[in-house]
């Protein structure tokens, strides 16, 4: 990059001599280092006249690129120090399809008030997606229920365990019944959500009750909500989502599916503060509001 430096002093001052000044070097040192410069890019950068220094067609059209480059390398050194200094703090957390954003976000809000330069990255993708997020370093945390495969260098805390549930949206004949029977539910469409971290238990259940377990299917949360809330059908879910979504979650005979939700990291990679912190907040959490029969727990910071 010196060689970049001493390119654009000579560009704007066309003087060989006041341009190593400026740059505070022999001009000798400054000469042979553009000459080196003219040896890479292959012609020559500047036409040397004793007082008419200036840009060839080369020079002139390499210009504008040296001096983009030479900004993105100061913009990347300014960047490497504020993150060094704790001035700028990136988080990627990734999250699973089937997890709520809301049940992270008293704690992000904690981080940003004490981290003011965090910047967060959130990407979301299914169990198996987010663990390859982690294995790719493009995510540092994670939060998801079953990951599928396992890896030795997946470590993982889990945060709290809760029940699937049948839900309807609020004004489906079915909404005012706290539990309901298989009859009730047998003719009924399912809204299948493909993204379910255990897809293939549920489908396996909803089958030996003689539905279909694909009638519908949507790959998200947000839809289901929007389906069933105009009765399109009714759906299996975690119930911690079904009441964040505003639907009623009915309790069936000989339905006790459950999954737990862990934050998962990987084992001997350096962290960052805010990924630790993280991390630790979760942990440190109370989450025993999500419980069995609660429609849509808050996790409490320790």
């Amino acid at each position: 990059m010196h060689q970049v430096r001493y390119f654009l002093a000579v560009a704007r001052l066309l003087n060989f001599t006041r341009a190593a000044e400026e740059c505070h070097v022999a001009q000798p040192s400054l000469t042979r280092a553009i000459k080196q410069l003219e040896a890479e890019l292959g012609g020559d950068l500047f036409r040397r006249e004793r007082n008419l220094t200036h840009l060839t067609d080369l020079g002139q059209r390499m210009l504008p690129m040296l001096q983009q480059c030479y900004d993105s390398a100061l913009t990347a050194k300014t960047l490497a120090q504020s993150i060094k200094a704790g001035a700028v703090a990136p988080l990627a957390i990734g999250l699973s399809l089937a997890v709520d954003i809301t049940l992270v976000i008293t704690f992000v809000t904690e981080l940003v008030r004490s981290l003011p330069g965090l910047e967060l990255r959130f990407m979301r993708g299914t169990g198996p997606e987010v663990a390859e997020f982690l294995k790719k370093g493009e995510v540092e945390v994670a939060l998801a229920g079953s990951v599928g495969e396992t890896w030795d260098r997946l470590e993982s805390w889990a945060l709290f365990t809760e029940p699937y549930k049948f839900v309807v949206g609020l004004e489906h004949p079915l909404a005012n019944k706290g539990a309901i029977s298989s009859e009730d539910v047998t003719k009924a469409r399912l809204v299948g959500r493909t993204h379910c971290e255990h897809l293939a238990e549920v489908s396996a259940f909803v089958t030996n009750l003689g539905m279909r377990p694909d009638t519908h299917q949507v790959c998200n949360d947000a839809d289901v909500a929007a389906l069933l809330q105009n009765n399109i059908g009714v759906s299996i879910m975690p119930q911690s989502s079904a009441g964040r979504l505003w639907m009623r979650s009915l309790d069936l005979e000989g339905f006790n599916i459950t999954r737990t939700v862990s934050v998962y990291a990987v084992s001997g990679r350096q962290r960052s503060l805010a990924a630790s912190t993280f991390i630790k907040m979760l942990r440190a959490a109370d989450w025993s509001s999500i419980e069995p029969h609660s429609q849509a727990g808050v996790p409490k910071v320790a």
